[in-house]
């Protein structure tokens, strides 16, 4: 007999014939833990919160009844932390539902309702046929595919009620009389939600697509998708095949997880994969487990021409989603590395890229040992082979954040990296310490990114892109590729959290009413909406002027506004307080001066908050690492000012000393500052006089419009350039320094001279009580001792060489020959020169020659100040990195009329866009024109975009499920159990009540006679 064998198929022959396409992502919306929106996801996300807390025991369960430490005590569980979503608003009715039945439906399908609204009103399309909110689309084109693990948490509260039989088995073996037996099994039962008409649909997992489709009329698939983990992706992969073959024209997509009692704690537990410490730490050296949290994660998907024919906002491109198995393993739980790496390398295939050209991972990253070792030793594989450079991608998970989100993780990282595309930030991820080894930072392709960094743009202009993988048990693994979309600008990313509440009236007695009408009790998004209207009406032409800058859950306002009220009453014309309060009354007859600092000033991660926030911080950062290219092609300039995160001082170190290497600092500091004037000038800052401290005169000039930005870092590369150059010894040979003392100037000339110290120099003027010299470091060490020696206080600088002394004479004949090709435009800003402490000539010449040899000249810090006074500056603002100079313009201005603002006031320890309200907050109390009605963007027209409904009957609804009300029962009266005759022997003796015997560390009841009391039969 002759068998027929199955012809071989050709790899072609078997590929799929299905065209993958670009696909937009449109429209997002989730609830995950202390996140109600992707606003808020996102915010929590960049800034780094953890949002892992205990159990709440009013709606989830109580660690009391099943916490135990002991990894292997029987159905108890080592962990008592998770990530927990807020209560929600929920109106049964706008969604439906019946109240009576909210009780028989799982919150998964409830909650998946809302996170759906959320992501269709997000991508501008109506929840309804009726078109009222939004854009109307053809419904039965729409397909809803969602990511569910099973059945839903509710299947384990009617499945307990259906025990009933073993209750009474087990209390009538336990000797208790049938009518005590009945009462307790009714309370027992009375403790789960009882079986109605709706729980059958209620605890089914597909039916929390099913309900999506039926609340929002959407008429194309409908289903779920179980991938355990991984369902997220698996229903998103599912999808897009619907839009590559023309099945849909835009799909619903994500994963519902809300099941986080004790069952699945349980179940986490006795694998076990529960981190013992409470959190997820992945990539961590100290991982030890996973911990679980609960969430939703939905989003619009469109084919991208679709997408962008209809005016679509779209977030990111969806490149493609790789695919496959494990196939045979050790365990059906256990992952593969081999499985997950064709995974990946389908993905890049699909997407037509390398991995070399991805910038950001978001791993699966539990945090448990073997699954994160089984991953890096994958992803390190496929990576190591596209290229041998290292540290090109940032690797995180954000599990960190918000625990295991089980069939919404895939959604949560997806979410995140669109965001992170969207945004052009590079998101952090917490609790590493200490990498994994092989993760550790210049060692692998991969470095743990553990602080929020700009995205800034690749040199060779390709698009920004991410990956992100989400594994799930049995060996379903999954791996997309997102891309930035291009056309699309750099939002400001507006979070809400910083908010500037400006008053005015025609004086201090009008504005204190104004404050005793603020609701300062009011929740978060209805103070946002005041201020946000205060500021639409505010003037700061004004007679009295009154700001507070306010911080969501860190500032007092109660506290704040009654001590504004206390200093409104002093009858002081101008004053602010620590804490975020600017008054300012009369007209402003002053000028605006704008500084600048100079070398000195720089640290790393400068200004971080707001090149991650503002679009014109990232454009500036763009334009040096053009700049720093053309003499370093292989370097970007915003990696030494934003480097990698690093993990020994002595890697940290290294980083400070390669930024103050004075041919990056001065760069850095270019576009550091350039980049922050540009967002002073989006607010409508406009500057009477400009001056810098040193290398700050180049940014002052910019400011004042004699040098374009292109010229001005071309200008700071070649100057840092030709500083170190020729700041390596003078024409002797002799090294030189610099050295800052605290004394006035006569002292230290006279000091100079008593000592014959005629190589030193008084090179920076700074302030009344502040010199810096400068020379050769012989004379530096010899000055040095001198002054401690008289209890002088003084501090060597660290600096390449002698700045604004012969030693770097050398360098002013180039520097003229590179502003010669400047063009020194006329402006009506004056600008004041270091050097004569004047303002700069108009001749172009003159200006040339000017700041060509203001490298080798003392820097007259202190008439610069005492000229822009004279002139008519009142207020002054330092605009870069720290706060070096309000000190000595302070110590300068003493007792003359003045006020000072800086914007890094904090110097980096405080929020970026915290301290920058502080500014404007301070202009605009001055009364200098601001426009502070662009400040938190468009809320106002959020707010006013939002459906209107009648306010209806709401329910909080929590991850849990609803619980039953307490039972009302009176207890009965115990009988005794009537034993019958009919049992033989060996049975009755199995089926004996046990018969409580005493313990000596048990008190007995004691009688009147003072005797202890027998235990009853």
């Amino acid at each position: 007999m002759q068998v027929s064998k199955t012809p071989e198929v050709s790899k072609q022959d078997s590929a799929a014939t299905v065209t993958p396409v670009p696909l937009a992502i449109v429209g997002m919306g989730c609830l995950y833990p202390k996140a109600d929106n992707t606003s808020a996801y996102w915010s929590n996300i960049r800034d780094g919160v953890d949002a892992i807390t205990e159990i709440p025991t009013d709606t989830h369960w109580n660690p009391a009844d099943y916490f135990d430490d002991d990894k292997t005590a029987p159905d108890m569980t080592y962990a008592k932390t998770g990530g927990f979503i807020n209560k929600q608003a929920f109106d049964p009715l706008h969604y439906g539902i019946s109240p009576n039945n909210i009780e028989a439906t799982d919150t998964t399908q409830l909650l998946g309702m809302m996170a759906c609204e959320q992501a269709l009103l997000d991508a501008g399309y109506c929840t309804d046929k009726s078109g009222k909110d939004g854009k109307a689309f053809d419904r039965d084109r729409a397909s809803v595919i969602m990511g569910v693990t099973g059945t839903l948490e509710l299947v384990i509260p009617l499945g307990a009620r259906l025990s009933h039989p073993l209750w009474k088995k087990a209390l009538a073996d336990a000797g208790v009389d049938n009518e005590t037996a009945k009462d307790v099994v009714a309370r027992m039962s009375e403790g789960y939600v009882p079986w109605q008409e709706n729980s059958f649909p209620g605890l089914l997992g597909n039916v929390a697509a099913g309900r999506i489709a039926n609340r929002f009329d959407l008429g194309g698939t409908n289903c779920v998708v179980d991938a355990a983990c991984a369902s997220s992706l698996s229903a998103m992969h599912m999808g897009i095949m619907e839009l590559y073959t023309n099945r849909a024209d835009m799909v619903i997509t994500g994963g519902l997880d809300t099941f986080n009692d004790i069952f699945m704690y349980m179940c986490f537990s006795k694998t076990p994969a529960m981190s013992p410490s409470g959190h997820a730490k992945p990539f961590s050296k100290a991982a030890d487990g996973t911990i679980l949290g609960e969430g939703l994660g939905i989003t619009v998907l469109k084919r991208l021409d679709d997408a962008q024919r209809d005016g679509d906002k779209i977030y990111a491109v969806l490149k493609a989603i790789g695919t496959s198995s494990d196939g045979r393993g050790n365990a059906i739980y256990a992952p593969s590395d081999t499985g997950q790496m064709k995974c990946l390398r389908d993905a890049y295939d699909q997407a037509g890229i390398t991995p070399r050209e991805i910038d950001l991972v978001e791993a699966h990253g539990t945090g448990t040992k073997a699954g994160d070792a089984t991953e890096i030793k994958a992803i390190h594989a496929v990576y190591a082979d596209a290229s041998s450079e290292d540290s090109w991608a940032a690797i995180g998970s954000v599990k960190s954040m918000i625990g295991h989100t089980k069939a919404a993780a895939g959604s949560a990282g997806f979410i995140k990296a669109a965001l992170a595309l969207h945004h052009k930030v590079l998101p952090p991820t917490i609790k590493v310490d200490e990498p994994a080894d092989i993760l550790k930072p210049y060692s692998s392709p991969f470095y743990v990114n553990t602080v929020k960094r700009p995205w800034v743009s690749r040199m060779n202009g390709s698009p920004r892109r991410a990956a992100l993988s989400a594994f799930g048990f049995g060996g379903s693994n999954y791996h997309a590729v997102l891309e930035e979309y291009q056309q699309t600008a750099k939002p400001i990313d507006w979070d809400g959290d910083v908010q500037i509440i400006a008053l005015n009236g025609d004086n201090a007695d009008a504005i204190s009413q104004q404050l005793d009408a603020l609701d300062t009790k009011a929740d978060w998004n209805t103070l946002r909406t005041t201020a946000a209207e205060s500021r639409k009406a505010f003037d700061t032409n004004a007679d009295a002027r009154l700001l507070l800058v306010v911080q969501k859950n860190k500032t007092d306002l109660v506290k704040l506004v009654n001590s504004a009220k206390t200093q409104l009453a002093s009858g002081k014309t101008h004053w602010q307080t620590p804490d975020g309060a600017f008054f300012g009354s009369g007209k402003q007859d002053g000028k605006l001066a704008v500084l600048f600092p100079g070398q000195g000033a720089q640290y790393t991660g400068m200004l971080r908050d707001l090149a991650c926030q503002f679009p014109q911080m990232l454009s500036a950062l763009e334009l040096g690492n053009s700049t720093f290219g053309q003499s370093k092609p292989n370097e970007r300039l915003s990696d030494l000012i934003y480097p990698i995160p690093v993990f020994t001082d002595e890697q940290k170190d290294a980083q400070t000393a390669q930024l103050n290497d004075t041919r990056n600092t001065q760069p850095a500091l270019g576009a550091v500052s350039l980049g922050a004037w540009q967002v002073l000038q989006h607010f409508g800052i406009t500057a009477d006089f400009t001056a810098g401290h040193s290398f700050g005169e180049l940014v002052a000039l910019h400011a004042a419009g004699r040098i374009t930005a292109d010229e001005l870092m071309k200008l700071a590369l070649v100057r840092g350039q030709l500083m170190a150059q020729s700041g390596d010894q003078d024409t002797s040979g002799t090294s030189g320094g610099m050295m800052a003392v605290m004394l006035d100037k006569p002292t230290v000339e006279a000091f100079l001279s008593e000592n014959k110290l005629d190589g030193l120099i008084v090179a920076n003027h700074n302030s009344p009580q502040q010199v810096v010299l400068s020379g050769p470091e012989d004379q530096i060490d010899q000055a040095q001792k001198l002054l401690k020696a008289q209890k002088s206080r003084c501090k060597k600088l660290a600096v390449s060489s002698a700045f604004h002394s012969s030693f770097v004479s050398d360098a002013a004949k180039p520097f003229a020959q590179a502003l010669a090709e400047v063009n020194f435009a006329k402006t009506d800003i004056k600008v004041f020169a270091n050097t004569t402490a004047e303002g700069y000539p108009d001749d172009v010449d003159a200006c040339r020659d000017l700041l060509a040899n203001q490298l080798a000249k003392p820097v007259r810090f202190v008439e610069q100040i005492e000229n822009l006074h004279q002139a008519g500056s009142r207020t002054f603002i330092e605009v870069g990195p720290n706060r070096h100079l309000a000190g000595m313009v302070g110590s300068i201005l003493d007792g003359k009329e003045h006020t000072l603002f800086s914007l890094d006031t904090s110097t980096g320890r405080k929020s970026g866009q915290y301290d920058l309200a502080l500014l404007l907050a301070g202009i605009a109390s001055s009364g200098h024109a601001v426009n502070l009605t662009i400040w938190d963007g468009d809320w106002l027209d959020h707010v006013a975009a939002q459906p209107k409904r009648k306010k209806g009957f709401t329910l909080p609804v929590s991850g849990a499920n609803a619980r039953p009300k307490p039972s009302n029962r009176k207890p009965v009266t115990p009988k005794p159990r009537v034993q019958t005759t009919s049992q033989t022997p060996a049975k009755q003796a199995q089926s004996q009540p046990l018969t409580p015997t005493r313990s000596s560390n048990v008190t007995q009841p004691t009688q009147p006679n003072g005797q202890a009391g027998q235990a009853n039969p």
